[in-house]
């Protein structure tokens, strides 16, 4: 494993601190994954004990005395994310549990590496176990895809950005995953940017027109203003956009673009159809940023497993 941060390991392995995430979010999430996996939509039982029962196979095969260690391992080469919502999956079918972390958030880790490990009751470590590593290895295949992207640019000045196109009911982990490999959140819903589209503009009758609107009923907040032309360009510009979205553009448009903001406090995105091969030349033209809906639409998951170990018997 390398951690490029040169971060501490986490004490505590549940900590949300810094992730940016909503405990009571994160609560309702593992509750909901929780229950459509062990009770097919029925409330979660409170009682651990009366939650694992719902586990078929191991509460047929293994005694309820039974605690063992189990350990959270990559199967592949990544970036890791969601480790903290993975150990809060495991401490609520087994609050007494024993977490150690193996990694943080944001480190680069090898096939092999032991992510986390969990000492508890046998039948709730593996009850929790698939819902635990469905929230990490999608997070962590997010965060993968993402810093793929982030090397590929860097030097440049140019950002990778997110978009709204997420999992529903996901979003915050997501671009949580996001920021994890090294990307910026673009918004995170349609109430904190004004985005002005092709679809605004013929609602509006222009560019300009669109603009004046939203600045009218929202005069605080950002508007971005997308561009398919350069013609568009230099209206979104007359009309005072604070950001531009230069969608689809070949790298010499996007070069022309830059120079047609000049020393203007505009910044500048490249969205449409971009792809890991060409980001780089697409970074060199000059523009801030790079916006890949792919990160949170099509990123494949890391592919993580929970090995489970020292097995042994107690009482009660």
């Amino acid at each position: 494993m390398t951690n490029p941060a040169a971060r501490a390991l986490p004490t505590d392995p549940t900590d949300l601190t810094g992730t940016g995430l909503s405990a009571d979010w994160v609560a309702e999430l593992v509750e909901r994954t929780l229950t459509e996996d062990l009770t097919g939509g029925a409330p979660l039982p409170s009682a651990p004990d009366v939650a694992v029962g719902y586990d078929v196979t191991s509460a047929a095969t293994v005694p309820g005395t039974q605690f063992g260690t189990a350990d959270l391992v990559a199967r592949a080469d990544g970036v890791v994310a969601g480790l903290p919502l993975a150990a809060r999956v495991f401490t609520r079918l087994a609050p007494g549990a024993t977490l150690t972390a193996g990694a943080a958030d944001g480190d680069r880790v090898r096939r092999g590496d032991v992510l986390l490990t969990v000492r508890g009751p046998v039948r709730a470590l593996l009850a929790a176990e698939r819902s635990a590593l469905n929230i990490a290895s999608r997070a962590s295949g997010i965060a993968t895809a993402t810093r793929a992207w982030v090397d590929a640019v860097a030097g440049t000045g140019a950002v990778v950005l997110d978009t709204r196109k997420t999992t529903p009911g996901l979003r915050p982990l997501e671009k949580y995953a996001v920021r994890c490999g090294g990307g910026s959140n673009k918004r995170m819903g349609l109430y904190d940017v004004a985005m002005v589209k092709d679809n605004h503009v013929a609602a509006a009758g222009s560019v300009a027109a669109a603009v004046a609107l939203v600045r009218e009923r929202a005069p605080r907040i950002t508007v971005q203003v997308e561009c398919d032309t350069l013609a568009q360009v230099g209206e979104a510009l007359d009309a005072g956009a604070d950001f531009l979205l230069l969608d689809n553009m070949t790298p010499d448009q996007l070069r022309q673009a830059v120079a047609l903001v000049g020393d203007l406090d505009v910044d500048l995105e490249a969205t449409g159809g971009l792809t890991l091969d060409v980001a780089r030349e697409v970074a060199d033209t000059g523009i801030d940023y790079l916006s890949v809906g792919a990160l949170t639409h099509s990123s494949p998951i890391l592919d993580l497993a929970l090995d489970l170990r020292a097995l042994d018997l107690r009482a009660g």
